[in-house]
């Protein structure tokens, strides 16, 4: 059974709340503070902004929390344990969201984090995949750096019609020059 981190993490400056760290433009107290503090995401989105949040404040409970079985069974908190102290956050930007409803089970996001470890700068995109278990959207795989499908130019055949739509055959139109 996986836990939610109940801990709040977020913290106060003066007044105001400081902006959340995952580009929302936000107050994290109104982003992902809430879920930091053990709220549930209401989409894959919410919960993947927060899990980055959560990163940039070395907030491992609420990563291992938030895995599903399958991801649990590949990670590694004595390597993030080694690695987050020598990581700056720089930066996450979500690229796209698989639209979700109150009946979907399955949901993809797919973003670029910068952060510099050990003095280098470094991006990284991932297509992340989340599973929603027993009413609670949970981080199940990605795949990193995912490369778009390869483009298919498919060149019409010597006898086949010219696609610029003359009427005329290929080879006698637009294939004349190749």
């Amino acid at each position: 059974m996986t836990r939610i981190c109940s801990l709040p993490r977020y913290s106060m400056i003066g007044n105001s709340m400081s902006m959340c760290p995952c580009n929302s433009e936000l107050e994290l107290g109104r982003c992902c503070g809430p879920l930091l503090s053990g709220a549930l995401a209401s989409t894959p989105e919410a919960l993947m902004r927060s899990r980055y949040t959560a990163f940039t404040q070395n907030n491992l409970d609420y990563i291992e929390g938030t895995c599903s079985e399958d991801a649990l069974a590949s990670f590694s908190r004595v390597d993030f344990e080694r690695s987050l102290p020598e990581t700056t956050w720089a930066g996450f930007e979500v690229r796209s969201s698989s639209p979700t409803d109150e009946l979907s089970t399955e949901g993809f996001v797919t973003f670029t984090v910068r952060y510099r470890f050990k003095e280098r700068d470094m991006s990284q995109s991932e297509l992340a995949r989340f599973v929603k278990i027993d009413g609670r959207w949970l981080y199940n795989d990605s795949e990193i750096n995912p490369k778009a499908p390869p483009v298919r130019v498919q060149k019409p055949g010597r006898n086949d019609p010219c696609f610029c739509g003359s009427g005329k055959k290929y080879k006698k139109c637009c294939g004349v020059a190749s």
